[in-house]
Protein backbone atom coordinates (compact mmCIF):
# COMPACT_ATOMS: atom_id res chain seq x y z
CA UNK A 1 0.00 0.00 0.00
CA UNK A 2 1.39 3.35 -0.94
CA UNK A 3 1.75 6.62 1.53
CA UNK A 4 -0.62 8.76 1.48
CA UNK A 5 0.18 11.95 -0.86
CA UNK A 6 1.62 15.08 1.66
CA UNK A 7 0.28 18.52 2.17
CA UNK A 8 3.17 20.61 0.98
CA UNK A 9 3.50 24.10 3.38
CA UNK A 10 5.73 26.90 2.50
CA UNK A 11 7.18 29.76 5.03
CA UNK A 12 9.44 31.11 6.93
CA UNK A 13 9.83 29.81 9.96
CA UNK A 14 10.01 31.92 13.34
CA UNK A 15 10.93 32.74 16.73
CA UNK A 16 8.31 34.04 18.92
CA UNK A 17 9.72 36.11 21.91
CA UNK A 18 7.28 36.91 24.69
CA UNK A 19 7.56 38.28 27.87
CA UNK A 20 6.29 35.48 31.01
CA UNK A 21 3.26 36.10 33.08
CA UNK A 22 2.01 38.30 30.69
CA UNK A 23 4.32 41.08 31.46
CA UNK A 24 4.63 44.10 29.16
CA UNK A 25 7.99 44.52 26.70
CA UNK A 26 8.68 47.38 29.61
CA UNK A 27 9.14 45.60 32.46
CA UNK A 28 10.64 42.05 30.57
CA UNK A 29 13.72 40.72 32.35
CA UNK A 30 13.64 37.47 30.35
CA UNK A 31 11.50 36.32 27.21
CA UNK A 32 10.12 33.14 26.32
CA UNK A 33 11.26 31.57 23.45
CA UNK A 34 8.64 29.67 20.65
CA UNK A 35 9.19 28.15 17.23
CA UNK A 36 6.20 29.18 15.20
CA UNK A 37 4.82 30.91 11.83
CA UNK A 38 1.70 30.62 10.29
CA UNK A 39 2.46 28.08 7.88
CA UNK A 40 4.15 26.08 10.34
CA UNK A 41 1.56 26.37 12.42
CA UNK A 42 -0.87 24.87 10.29
CA UNK A 43 1.90 22.19 8.97
CA UNK A 44 1.74 21.07 12.59
CA UNK A 45 -2.36 21.02 13.03
CA UNK A 46 -1.95 19.02 10.22
CA UNK A 47 0.64 16.37 11.40
CA UNK A 48 -0.85 15.90 14.53
CA UNK A 49 -4.27 15.11 13.16
CA UNK A 50 -2.32 12.62 11.21
CA UNK A 51 -2.00 13.77 7.84
CA UNK A 52 1.29 13.50 6.01
CA UNK A 53 2.89 17.31 5.92
CA UNK A 54 5.98 18.46 4.18
CA UNK A 55 7.74 21.90 5.03
CA UNK A 56 9.61 23.72 2.50
CA UNK A 57 11.39 26.70 2.83
CA UNK A 58 14.61 27.75 4.48
CA UNK A 59 16.26 28.79 7.77
CA UNK A 60 19.67 29.53 9.04
CA UNK A 61 22.63 27.14 9.20
CA UNK A 62 23.02 27.22 12.83
CA UNK A 63 22.13 26.16 15.96
CA UNK A 64 18.87 28.47 15.98
CA UNK A 65 17.85 27.05 12.67
CA UNK A 66 18.58 23.74 14.56
CA UNK A 67 16.21 24.41 17.00
CA UNK A 68 13.41 25.38 14.62
CA UNK A 69 13.76 22.38 12.97
CA UNK A 70 13.65 20.35 15.61
CA UNK A 71 10.22 21.83 16.47
CA UNK A 72 8.81 21.29 13.61
CA UNK A 73 9.92 17.89 13.10
CA UNK A 74 8.69 17.33 16.75
CA UNK A 75 5.27 17.99 15.90
CA UNK A 76 5.46 14.98 12.95
CA UNK A 77 6.66 17.21 9.77
CA UNK A 78 8.90 16.04 7.41
CA UNK A 79 11.64 18.54 7.58
CA UNK A 80 13.94 17.42 4.28
CA UNK A 81 13.08 20.13 2.12
CA UNK A 82 14.15 22.79 4.81
CA UNK A 83 17.35 24.21 3.30
CA UNK A 84 20.47 26.01 5.02
CA UNK A 85 21.72 28.74 4.16
CA UNK A 86 24.19 31.27 6.76
CA UNK A 87 22.03 34.07 7.86
CA UNK A 88 19.61 35.40 10.81
CA UNK A 89 16.55 33.66 12.04
CA UNK A 90 13.33 35.94 11.49
CA UNK A 91 11.96 37.02 14.59
CA UNK A 92 8.72 38.77 16.23
CA UNK A 93 8.66 40.18 20.51
CA UNK A 94 4.60 39.85 21.42
CA UNK A 95 2.98 41.11 24.53
CA UNK A 96 0.32 38.83 25.44
CA UNK A 97 -3.18 41.09 26.15
CA UNK A 98 -5.02 41.10 29.71
CA UNK A 99 -8.57 42.72 30.32
CA UNK A 100 -9.12 45.87 28.44
CA UNK A 101 -5.67 45.98 26.94
CA UNK A 102 -4.73 44.07 23.42
CA UNK A 103 -1.73 41.96 22.48
CA UNK A 104 0.92 43.91 20.62
CA UNK A 105 3.54 42.56 17.95
CA UNK A 106 6.47 43.93 16.78
CA UNK A 107 8.09 42.23 13.96
CA UNK A 108 12.35 41.76 13.63
CA UNK A 109 12.37 39.67 10.03
CA UNK A 110 14.50 42.17 7.59
CA UNK A 111 17.38 40.21 6.67
CA UNK A 112 16.69 37.08 7.56
CA UNK A 113 17.83 33.85 6.02
CA UNK A 114 14.61 33.23 4.77
CA UNK A 115 13.83 36.87 3.43
CA UNK A 116 17.57 36.76 2.06
CA UNK A 117 16.81 33.56 -0.10
CA UNK A 118 16.56 33.12 -3.94
CA UNK A 119 14.07 30.69 -5.22
CA UNK A 120 16.95 28.77 -6.42
CA UNK A 121 18.06 28.23 -2.76
CA UNK A 122 14.70 25.80 -2.59
CA UNK A 123 13.82 22.49 -3.81
CA UNK A 124 10.26 23.72 -4.64
CA UNK A 125 9.89 20.86 -7.64
CA UNK A 126 11.40 18.14 -5.09
CA UNK A 127 9.05 19.18 -2.33
CA UNK A 128 5.69 19.05 -4.56
CA UNK A 129 6.46 15.76 -6.06
CA UNK A 130 3.36 13.70 -5.84
CA UNK A 131 2.12 16.01 -3.28
CA UNK A 132 -1.57 16.56 -3.11
CA UNK A 133 -1.94 20.37 -2.04
CA UNK A 134 0.47 22.95 -1.59
CA UNK A 135 -0.64 25.68 1.45
CA UNK A 136 0.86 29.04 0.98
CA UNK A 137 0.34 32.48 2.42
CA UNK A 138 0.36 36.23 2.31
CA UNK A 139 2.98 36.43 4.78
CA UNK A 140 5.61 35.70 2.66
CA UNK A 141 4.68 37.68 0.04
CA UNK A 142 4.93 41.03 2.48
CA UNK A 143 8.20 40.63 3.37
CA UNK A 144 9.84 42.48 1.02
CA UNK A 145 10.70 41.86 -3.36
CA UNK A 146 12.61 38.59 -2.33
CA UNK A 147 9.73 37.04 -0.29
CA UNK A 148 7.19 38.03 -3.09
CA UNK A 149 9.48 36.27 -5.20
CA UNK A 150 9.90 32.90 -3.59
CA UNK A 151 6.14 33.02 -3.31
CA UNK A 152 6.28 33.47 -6.84
CA UNK A 153 8.13 30.54 -7.17
CA UNK A 154 6.31 28.03 -4.97
CA UNK A 155 2.84 28.60 -7.05
CA UNK A 156 4.94 28.14 -10.70
CA UNK A 157 5.96 25.18 -8.83
CA UNK A 158 2.16 23.95 -7.60
CA UNK A 159 1.14 24.76 -10.95
CA UNK A 160 3.87 22.99 -12.66
CA UNK A 161 3.28 19.89 -10.29
CA UNK A 162 -0.46 20.25 -11.48
CA UNK A 163 -1.20 20.28 -7.09
CA UNK A 164 -4.13 22.54 -5.75
CA UNK A 165 -2.91 25.82 -3.40
CA UNK A 166 -4.27 26.64 -0.40
CA UNK A 167 -4.15 30.45 -0.06
CA UNK A 168 -4.13 32.19 3.27
CA UNK A 169 -4.43 36.24 2.83
CA UNK A 170 -3.02 36.65 6.15
CA UNK A 171 -2.93 40.47 5.72
CA UNK A 172 -0.08 41.85 7.92
CA UNK A 173 -0.16 45.77 7.25
CA UNK A 174 2.95 46.43 9.31
CA UNK A 175 5.07 44.08 6.50
CA UNK A 176 3.40 45.57 3.59
CA UNK A 177 4.04 49.02 4.85
CA UNK A 178 7.66 48.69 5.45
CA UNK A 179 8.67 48.47 1.49
CA UNK A 180 7.21 50.40 -1.57
CA UNK A 181 4.58 47.50 -1.94
CA UNK A 182 1.14 46.97 -3.76
CA UNK A 183 -0.89 44.17 -1.87
CA UNK A 184 -3.52 44.20 -4.03
CA UNK A 185 -2.09 43.92 -6.94
CA UNK A 186 0.65 41.04 -5.80
CA UNK A 187 -2.04 39.02 -3.57
CA UNK A 188 -4.65 39.45 -6.56
CA UNK A 189 -1.68 37.41 -8.67
CA UNK A 190 -1.48 34.88 -6.28
CA UNK A 191 -4.90 33.92 -5.02
CA UNK A 192 -5.64 33.66 -9.07
CA UNK A 193 -3.67 30.56 -8.38
CA UNK A 194 -5.85 29.00 -5.12
CA UNK A 195 -8.35 26.53 -5.10
CA UNK A 196 -8.73 27.61 -1.50
CA UNK A 197 -8.72 31.16 0.16
CA UNK A 198 -8.57 31.37 3.89
CA UNK A 199 -9.85 34.78 4.06
CA UNK A 200 -12.67 37.05 4.86
CA UNK A 201 -14.93 39.94 3.32
CA UNK A 202 -12.20 42.29 4.43
CA UNK A 203 -9.42 40.21 2.32
CA UNK A 204 -11.84 39.77 -0.52
CA UNK A 205 -12.72 44.01 -0.29
CA UNK A 206 -8.96 44.01 -0.57
CA UNK A 207 -8.47 41.70 -3.30
CA UNK A 208 -10.95 43.46 -5.66
CA UNK A 209 -10.97 47.62 -4.64
CA UNK A 210 -14.79 47.49 -3.35
CA UNK A 211 -16.75 47.54 -0.23
CA UNK A 212 -19.47 44.70 0.37
CA UNK A 213 -23.03 45.83 1.71
CA UNK A 214 -25.41 44.13 4.01
CA UNK A 215 -24.26 42.94 7.11
CA UNK A 216 -23.25 39.73 8.44
CA UNK A 217 -24.13 36.23 6.47
CA UNK A 218 -25.30 38.40 3.44
CA UNK A 219 -22.46 40.44 3.48
CA UNK A 220 -20.13 37.69 3.54
CA UNK A 221 -21.92 35.43 0.62
CA UNK A 222 -21.46 38.95 -1.52
CA UNK A 223 -17.89 38.76 -0.64
CA UNK A 224 -17.76 35.03 -1.96
CA UNK A 225 -19.68 35.17 -4.97
CA UNK A 226 -17.47 38.01 -6.27
CA UNK A 227 -14.01 36.57 -5.35
CA UNK A 228 -15.77 33.38 -7.33
CA UNK A 229 -16.66 35.51 -10.29
CA UNK A 230 -13.28 37.33 -10.13
CA UNK A 231 -11.07 33.98 -9.48
CA UNK A 232 -12.19 31.24 -11.97
CA UNK A 233 -10.17 28.66 -10.05
CA UNK A 234 -11.30 29.28 -6.43
CA UNK A 235 -13.30 26.35 -5.16
CA UNK A 236 -13.81 27.12 -1.60
CA UNK A 237 -14.00 29.83 0.56
CA UNK A 238 -13.28 29.76 4.71
CA UNK A 239 -13.11 32.37 7.26
CA UNK A 240 -13.80 32.79 10.80
CA UNK A 241 -16.23 35.84 12.54
CA UNK A 242 -14.92 36.97 15.90
CA UNK A 243 -16.29 39.33 18.50
CA UNK A 244 -13.73 40.65 21.68
CA UNK A 245 -15.71 40.79 24.83
CA UNK A 246 -12.04 41.47 26.64
CA UNK A 247 -8.72 39.50 25.71
CA UNK A 248 -10.03 36.84 27.24
CA UNK A 249 -13.18 36.21 25.98
CA UNK A 250 -13.63 35.69 22.49
CA UNK A 251 -16.91 34.82 20.49
CA UNK A 252 -16.14 32.99 17.32
CA UNK A 253 -18.15 31.65 14.25
CA UNK A 254 -17.84 29.92 11.23
CA UNK A 255 -18.30 30.07 7.65
CA UNK A 256 -17.25 28.07 4.27
CA UNK A 257 -18.24 28.94 0.97
CA UNK A 258 -18.68 27.50 -1.86
CA UNK A 259 -19.75 28.43 -5.72
CA UNK A 260 -23.16 26.23 -4.95
CA UNK A 261 -23.71 27.19 -1.65
CA UNK A 262 -22.86 28.02 2.02
CA UNK A 263 -22.31 26.79 5.36
CA UNK A 264 -22.51 29.25 8.81
CA UNK A 265 -21.75 27.73 12.04
CA UNK A 266 -23.52 29.19 15.55
CA UNK A 267 -21.17 31.81 17.40
CA UNK A 268 -19.69 29.69 20.63
CA UNK A 269 -17.92 31.90 23.01
CA UNK A 270 -13.90 31.19 23.86
CA UNK A 271 -13.03 32.24 27.50
CA UNK A 272 -10.27 32.22 29.54
CA UNK A 273 -7.56 32.08 26.34
CA UNK A 274 -3.96 31.07 27.19
CA UNK A 275 -2.73 31.96 24.20
CA UNK A 276 -4.64 33.93 20.61
CA UNK A 277 -1.43 33.56 18.40
CA UNK A 278 -1.77 30.68 15.72
CA UNK A 279 -5.55 30.14 16.23
CA UNK A 280 -6.17 31.42 12.47
CA UNK A 281 -3.90 28.99 11.32
CA UNK A 282 -5.65 26.37 13.37
CA UNK A 283 -8.99 26.91 11.85
CA UNK A 284 -7.21 26.93 8.58
CA UNK A 285 -5.86 23.11 9.62
CA UNK A 286 -9.37 22.29 10.53
CA UNK A 287 -11.00 22.99 7.89
CA UNK A 288 -8.00 21.76 5.20
CA UNK A 289 -8.66 18.65 7.67
CA UNK A 290 -11.89 17.73 6.79
CA UNK A 291 -11.44 19.26 2.83
CA UNK A 292 -8.45 15.76 2.60
CA UNK A 293 -11.06 13.63 4.29
CA UNK A 294 -13.60 14.88 1.65
CA UNK A 295 -16.05 16.74 3.91
CA UNK A 296 -18.62 18.98 3.01
CA UNK A 297 -18.98 22.58 4.07
CA UNK A 298 -20.91 22.16 7.57
CA UNK A 299 -17.59 19.50 8.25
CA UNK A 300 -15.14 21.96 7.43
CA UNK A 301 -16.98 24.83 8.77
CA UNK A 302 -17.13 22.66 12.34
CA UNK A 303 -13.98 21.44 12.31
CA UNK A 304 -12.33 24.60 12.00
CA UNK A 305 -13.99 26.02 14.64
CA UNK A 306 -13.68 23.45 16.87
CA UNK A 307 -9.87 23.66 16.35
CA UNK A 308 -9.55 26.85 16.24
CA UNK A 309 -11.30 26.93 19.76
CA UNK A 310 -9.00 24.29 20.99
CA UNK A 311 -5.96 26.11 19.93
CA UNK A 312 -6.52 29.01 22.21
CA UNK A 313 -6.14 27.03 25.21
CA UNK A 314 -2.67 25.79 24.18
CA UNK A 315 0.28 28.03 24.52
CA UNK A 316 2.62 28.65 21.75
CA UNK A 317 2.28 28.78 17.78
CA UNK A 318 1.38 25.25 16.91
CA UNK A 319 -1.80 23.35 18.07
CA UNK A 320 -1.38 20.10 18.96
CA UNK A 321 -4.58 18.42 19.13
CA UNK A 322 -5.33 14.98 17.56
CA UNK A 323 -8.08 13.46 16.08
CA UNK A 324 -9.67 12.08 18.88
CA UNK A 325 -9.34 15.56 20.93
CA UNK A 326 -11.12 17.35 17.82
CA UNK A 327 -14.00 14.56 17.79
CA UNK A 328 -14.80 14.75 21.42
CA UNK A 329 -14.74 18.81 20.88
CA UNK A 330 -17.68 20.48 23.38
CA UNK A 331 -17.93 24.49 23.00
CA UNK A 332 -18.21 24.01 26.89
CA UNK A 333 -15.22 22.34 27.55
CA UNK A 334 -16.35 18.77 30.32
CA UNK A 335 -14.79 17.50 33.06
CA UNK A 336 -12.15 15.65 33.28
CA UNK A 337 -10.99 12.87 30.30
CA UNK A 338 -10.01 9.48 32.80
Amino acid sequence: MSAPAPVVAFGELLFRLTPPGQRMMVQADSLDLIVGGAEANVASGLASLGHAVRFVGLVSDNVLGDRAVSALRGAGVDTRFLARAPGRMGLYFMESGAGPRPAAITYDRAGSAFTCADPSDIDFAGALDDARLLHSGGITPALGPAGMALARAAHAAARQAGVPICFDGNYRAQLWQSWDSDPRGILRDLVSDATILIGNHRDISLLLDRPFSGDGEDRRREAAMAAFDAFPQLQIIASTARHLVTASHHRIAARVDRRDGAHQTAEIDVTGIVDRIGTGDAFAAGVLHQWLEGGDAAAMAQAGLALTALKHSIAGDFCLVGRAALDGFSASGGDVRR
